[in-house]
């Protein structure tokens, strides 16, 4: 069942008490479901996600899938079961890599209005870690890029057809040297929600496969990310979620 008093952090549950009074047979189901279902699987499970990494994945899974009406909703959540306010801005931050600034602005917006409105100053302190220039980005995100994903990343930058080798590059300066070697996230939790935006928007399996390994390769095992795709469901639904769990096997398989 939901919470008492609504949904855990919300502003006021205005939203959920709004869909009550006009669709009370659709929201006890799905409220059942996502709120009783899904967090007793994951208590039957024996080591369930704790709440903060919870939020994190379902931040990140709403990213991808487009939902910033939940997101409105939901970070407040987050905020209140330990999620910082720098955490939640490296999510959003990271999406932009995997989902693109035309679709991240939303969340931007959201995340910095429900932040000044619980008092929180902007900007927040800095998470960079590597100057601003190619050469630093470039060798910071390589080595970050070697870190989750192996040795043969070394010479990524520098692979590949020469007419499209500058998207190898700002691959390892931009989407690593810029957002994977910042603070506030480890590579572990970074990996983790990558996994998020790419099982939430679908059509990217590949990718989706080459994280889901990143993600065993930095401690995030199977039954970590199943437990991870099973709190996410609510949200992005059955085929997604089942397009996920294939990738995990096909990553565990890759590796064995």
């Amino acid at each position: 069942m939901l919470p008492e008093g609504g949904l855990p952090g919300s502003a006021s549950g205005s939203a959920v008490e709004s869909l009550e009074r006009t669709d009370p047979e659709f929201m006890e189901r799905y409220l059942n479901f996502a709120y009783d279902d899904v967090i007793r699987q994951g208590a039957a499970e024996g080591e369930p996600l704790d709440e903060r990494t919870r939020f994190m994945a379902i931040l990140a899974t709403l990213l991808g899938c487009q939902g910033v009406d939940e997101f409105r909703d939901l970070l407040p959540a987050a905020l209140n079961m330990g999620v910082t306010p720098v955490e939640a801005k490296e999510i959003v931050y990271q999406a932009v890599d995997y989902l693109g600034m035309g679709r991240v602005r939303p969340f931007l917006d959201v995340t910095n209005a429900v932040l000044v409105e619980r008092g929180v100053t902007l900007p927040l302190p800095s998470q960079a870690s590597t100057e601003p220039t190619e050469e630093s980005r470039l060798a910071g995100g390589t080595e970050k890029q070697v870190e989750i994903f192996g040795e043969h990343m070394r010479d990524f930058p520098n692979a590949g057809p020469a007419d499209r080798r500058h998207i190898n590059r700002w691959l390892a300066a931009n989407c690593f040297g810029d957002y994977y070697t910042r603070g506030g996230l480890d590579n572990a939790q970074r990996e983790m929600i990558t996994f998020c935006y790419l099982a939430a928007q679908g059509g990217v399996e590949p990718q989706l496969i080459a994280h889901a390994g990143g993600n065993l390769r930095v401690g995030n095992d199977k039954a970590f990310l199943i437990k991870v795709v099973s709190a996410c469901l609510p949200y992005i639904g059955y085929p997604r979620s089942l397009n996920a769990l294939r990738c995990i096997d096909e990553a565990v398989k890759a590796q064995a």
